[in-house]
């Protein structure tokens, strides 16, 4: 499995990599959006995870990319604030498929990661 984690903080995204890696998912971290569209033109992930703090609506710009490059790749949100916790965000993002906090444990987010992978599998 394929996993873009697209997150601002090193030590949250170093995290997030180092548990994904140590479940065998192949993963990559970028720090921003513009470094992440760039790792889309070579690079097909089954899931992305996004930090929706981005700068410039970051996060919102790789989705869109990843749904018109790769549509069938999923896209996990998260954030440190509440603004898309009315569920927005699946109106915004048509491959939004969850959305957490950023102070989500590893652990689960690894989880709701399989889980989503896991269903795309089983629909193709």
């Amino acid at each position: 499995m394929r996993v873009l984690l697209v997150e601002e903080t090193p030590e949250l995204g170093g995290l997030w990599k180092n548990h994904l890696k140590l479940l065998g998912m192949d993963t990559s971290l970028v720090t921003n959006g513009e470094a992440a569209l760039h790792k889309l033109r070579n690079y097909h992930p089954d899931i992305i995870v996004a930090n929706l703090d981005l700068p410039d609506a970051g996060a919102i710009s790789v989705a869109d990319y990843a749904a018109y490059r790769y549509p069938e790749t999923q896209v996990i949100f998260v954030t440190s604030s509440t603004f898309f916790s009315d569920g927005s965000i699946f109106a915004m993002s048509p491959n939004a498929c969850a959305f957490l906090s950023a102070h989500t444990p590893p652990e689960d987010l690894a989880a709701v990661i399989e889980y989503h992978a896991e269903r795309r599998i089983r629909e193709r």
